[in-house]
């Protein structure tokens, strides 16, 4: 009896002396920042993975009518259809009845394998220095392969997991577009997005191709002439 008494005693009172150490410690906050991230985000866990930028507002390209490739031009949006020809890495050479282009398609094309020798791809993107930076590649069946950066806020910050439910800014493509066209610019071409802008290649009145930085308040900003 005695034995049973004693270790009743002690385990009482440990149980005690934990329970007053919990109720001493101050609770532990979390960052406001991380606690807003997590509510906004949580979705993602509960089967929300499938949203894309894409579907919550994000713009996507302008599509581009192709040109033969012996016209191609310095541009920041533009367009070549051929067939490729060789592969090295991740460039290929696309080869139409007028000439050949070497195509770069950036890390996404590293293996090799985003083309086939011998099919026929649509190639929309950049042209300058004699490469053709790609940032959307079609295949012959009408699948579309979208390459580079996504666009929009950077992942992991508050803004990208707004973006990721649906709370991020929607911004009125038509209405930016309309605004660079009173601005001056024809041949607007939407080509990507950035976290509060988009990516816009347009000519000017002197005819010559710009890139610009359009804000979703409507600033336009030329970034550069080519």
């Amino acid at each position: 009896m005695s034995n049973e008494q004693v270790i009743d005693g002690t385990a009482t009172e440990v149980r005690q002396a934990a329970a007053e150490g919990a109720a001493s410690r101050p609770a532990r906050r979390l960052p406001r920042r991380t606690l807003v991230v997590g509510a906004i985000a949580a979705p993602l866990a509960l089967g929300a993975v499938g949203l894309s930028l894409a579907q919550n507002g994000a713009p996507s390209t302008t599509p581009i009518a192709p040109v033969a490739i012996s016209a191609l031009v310095p541009s920041g949006g533009i367009a070549a259809k051929g067939e490729v020809a060789e592969i090295f890495g991740n460039k290929f050479l696309l080869q139409d009845g007028t000439g050949r282009a070497l195509v770069e398609t950036g890390r996404q094309g590293e293996d090799g394998k985003l083309v086939a020798k011998g099919e026929t791809v649509t190639v929309q993107g950049r042209f300058e220095n004699g490469f053709l930076h790609a940032a959307v590649l079609t295949h012959g069946d009408g699948n579309r392969v979208l390459l580079g950066p996504a666009g929009g806020p950077p992942p992991g910050t508050l803004d990208w997991a707004k973006d990721k439910v649906g709370l991020g800014p929607n911004p009125d493509v038509p209405a930016l577009t309309a605004s660079v066209q009173a601005a001056g610019y024809s041949d607007v071409r939407v080509t990507g997005r950035g976290p509060r802008h988009l990516e816009v290649a347009a000519k000017g009145q002197d005819g010559r191709e710009r890139q610009l930085h359009v804000g979703f308040d409507g600033q336009i900003r030329e970034k550069r002439v080519f």
